[in-house]
C-alpha cells in the first residue's frame, strides 16, 4: 500500500473521528537539528504507519535545549507562584469560616460546603483547560485565566450576599486550576524526563505550601481586619501573576494543534476543533489502568491533606483551649514547613530513582520506574503519621508537640510523592501531557471536595481517631495501586494500545471498502428526469 494512501486514510480518520484522535506522530531521528517551531509534540498517523501506534513516545532530546537553563529557572519560579494562587484560596478562608458565616447569617457547615464546591470545580475545570492548552498553547491560556481569576477574586471580596459569594468562589476555582494544569505541561515541554521531577518538586511546592500557609495568613487578617481583606489580597496576588506571565512566560508548547487546521473548510475545521476541545478527551484517557492507579494515589494524598487541614479550628482549638484564629493558624505552619523542606529532596529523589533504574536496564527508560520513589512514603510514612496524629488528638496524649510533629512529617513525605506522580503523567503520554495531567487533577480535586465536605460531619460522628484511620487505609490502598502500576503498567499500556490499533485498522478497512464500492458503482443518467440515479 502506498505512503500517499496511508496519509489519505489518516487525514480522513482525523477529520471523521476527531474525538478518537490520540495523535500518533513519529519523531525525527536524523542528525539534523529539527525546526522546533514545527515539531509536533504529539504523534500523528500522517507520518507513521498504523502498526507503529503507541501511547508512549520519546521526544527528540534537542527540543529541550531551545530555552536557556537560566530562563527555565525563571519560568519554573513564575509557574510555582501562579500555582500558589488557587490552592491558597481554598484554605485561606478556613481560619475565617465563623466570621464569614456571621456576615451572611449562616453556619460553618454551609460555608465549608462552599469550600467543597470550590474543590469540585477545581476538579471539573481541567477537562476544559487541558485540551485548550493543547490547541492554543500554554501562554495565552495562562494569561486569560490569570485575568479572570483576578476579576473573580475581587467579585468574592465584594459579594453582598451568600449566593454571590458562592458564585464567585466557584468561578475563581474554575479559572485557578488552569495554573496547575498549564504549569505542569510547561515543565514537561522544557525539561528532559531525567530532570523533570526536580523542576516539578519546585513547581508543586507552590500548590502545597499555599494550602498550608493560607489559614495562617487568613488567621492573621481576620484577627485584625475583615475577612474580605483576604480576597483583596488574593486579587493583588493574581494581578502580580498576570503581569509576570505577560512579561516572563514564553510559549513552551512544541506544537499547537490549531496549526493543523490551516486550509481545511470551515465545516471540517469546526468538526475537528470540537474533537480537539471536547472535555471527554480527558475522561477517555482513563481506559488506561495505569492512569487510574496513579490518579487514585494522587487523590488519596489530596484527600488526606484537606481532611487534615479543614477541621483544625474546630478540632484543635477546643482540644488545646485556643481562642483566636491566629492561634489555630499557627498549626498550619507545621505541614507548610514540611512542604518547604520536602521541596529540596522529593523531586531530586524521584529523578535519582529514574536514572538508577534506567542504568540497570542498559539505558532503556520505562516511565513506571519513577513511581517506585513514592511507594514507601505513600504506603508507610504518611499513613503512620496520620494514625499517630488522629489518635493522639482523640486520646489527648502527647500535648501540642506530637500532632505538630506528625503534621510536619506528613508535609515532608507528601513532597516525596507528588513530584513522582505528577511527572509520571508527563512522561507516560508525552503527546497528551496536558490532558493526562488534567485528568489527574480532575480526579484528585474531586476527592478533595469530598474530603472538605465530609470531614467535619464524619469527625463529629466517629471522632478524629477513626476518621484518621480511614484516611490511612485509603493511603495504603493507593500505595498498592501504585505498586501494581509499577509492576504491570507497561503491559497495560501495550494491551490498550493494541486494542486501539485493531479498532483503527478495522475502521480504515471499512472506509477502504466503502470507497472502493463507490468507485465501482455505475452512474446512470435518467434523460427524462435529468438527474443521476
Amino acid at each position: 500500500m502506498s505512503q500517499n494512501h496511508h496519509e489519505d486514510r489518516s487525514e480522513r480518520a482525523s477529520q471523521e473521528n476527531p474525538q478518537d484522535d490520540v495523535s500518533i506522530r513519529s519523531v525525527s531521528t536524523s542528525d539534523e537539528r529539527p525546526d522546533l517551531t514545527q515539531l509536533q509534540s504529539h504523534i500523528s498517523t500522517h507520518d507513521a504507519p498504523m502498526q507503529h501506534y503507541s501511547s508512549y513516545v520519546e521526544v527528540p532530546d534537542e527540543v529541550y535545549d531551545r530555552i536557556k537553563p537560566s530562563r527555565k529557572l525563571v519560568i519554573v519560579a513564575l509557574l510555582s507562584y501562579c500555582s500558589f494562587l488557587a490552592p491558597i484560596s481554598s484554605t485561606t478562608i478556613l481560619a475565617a469560616v465563623p466570621e464569614v458565616a456571621a456576615t451572611y447569617n449562616s453556619t460553618g457547615t454551609i460555608i465549608n460546603l462552599s469550600n467543597a464546591l470550590y474543590m469540585l470545580f477545581m476538579g471539573v475545570s481541567p477537562c476544559f483547560w487541558g485540551p485548550l492548552s493543547q490547541v492554543y498553547g500554554r501562554r495565552w491560556i495562562c494569561l486569560i485565566t490569570a485575568f479572570l481569576f483576578c476579576c473573580c477574586s475581587l467579585g468574592t471580596a465584594l459579594s453582598p450576599n451568600l449566593a454571590s459569594y458562592y458564585v464567585f468562589r466557584i468561578l475563581t476555582a474554575f479559572e485557578g486550576t488552569s495554573f496547575l494544569n498549564v504549569g505542569a505541561s510547561c515543565i514537561g515541554d522544557i525539561y528532559r524526563p531525567q530532570e523533570r521531577a526536580t523542576a516539578m518538586g519546585w513547581f508543586l511546592s507552590g500548590t502545597l505550601i499555599g494550602p498550608a500557609f493560607g489559614p495562617f495568613i487568613g488567621g492573621i487578617i481576620v484577627t485584625f481586619k475583615s475577612w474580605r481583606v483576604i480576597f483583596y489580597l488574593q486579587t493583588a496576588l493574581a494581578g502580580v501573576a498576570l503581569i509576570g506571565a505577560w512579561f516572563l512566560l514564553p510559549e513552551t508548547a512544541h506544537h499547537m494543534k490549531k496549526d493543523d487546521l490551516a486550509g481545511l473548510p470551515w465545516k471540517a475545521k469546526a468538526k475537528v476543533m470540537w474533537g480537539m476541545l471536547n472535555p471527554w478527551r480527558v475522561v477517555r484517557l482513563y481506559k488506561y489502568p495505569n492512569l487510574i492507579m496513579v490518579a487514585l494515589a494522587s487523590s488519596s494524598l489530596v484527600w488526606n491533606m484537606y481532611s487534615l487541614l479543614t477541621p483544625i479550628r474546630y478540632v484543635l482549638n477546643p482540644r488545646f483551649k485556643l481562642t483566636s484564629p491566629i492561634q489555630s493558624g499557627l498549626f498550619y505552619l507545621a505541614p507548610g514547613c514540611g512542604y518547604i523542606l520536602g521541596t529540596f529532596f522529593g523531586g531530586r529523589y524521584a529523578d535519582y530513582i529514574t536514572v538508577s533504574w534506567t542504568a540497570k536496564r542498559g539505558g532503556v527508560r520505562v516511565p513506571e520506574d519513577r513511581l517506585r520513589s513514592a511507594v514507601p512514603f505513600l504506603g508507610i510514612a504518611i499513613p503512620g503519621a496520620m494514625l499517630i496524629y488522629g489518635w493522639s488528638v482523640e486520646k489527648r496524649v502527647g500535648g501540642i508537640a506530637l500532632p505538630v510533629i506528625m503534621m510536619f512529617c506528613q508535609g515532608v513525605a507528601q513532597l516525596f510523592c507528588f513530584p513522582s506522580l505528577n511527572t509520571y503523567c508527563l512522561d507516560v503520554m508525552q503527546s497528551h501531557s496536558a490532558e493526562v495531567i488534567a485528568g489527574n487533577y480532575m480526579i484528585r480535586y474531586l476527592f478533595a471536595a469530598l474530603g472538605s465536605a465530609f470531614v467535619l460531619p464524619a469527625i463529629e460522628k466517629i471522632g478524629v481517631g477513626w476518621f484518621s484511620t480511614i484516611s490511612a487505609g485509603f493511603l495504603v490502598v493507593s500505595a498498592l495501586a501504585t505498586l501494581s502500576a509499577v509492576t504491570w503498567g507497561k503491559r497495560w499500556r501495550d494491551v490498550i494500545d493494541e486494542k486501539r490499533r485493531a479498532k483503527r485498522d478495522m475502521q480504515h478497512e471499512i472506509e477502504d471498502m466503502e470507497e472502493k464500492s463507490e468507485k465501482e458503482t455505475p452512474v446512470v443518467v435518467d434523460k427524462k428526469e435529468k438527474h443521476i440515479v
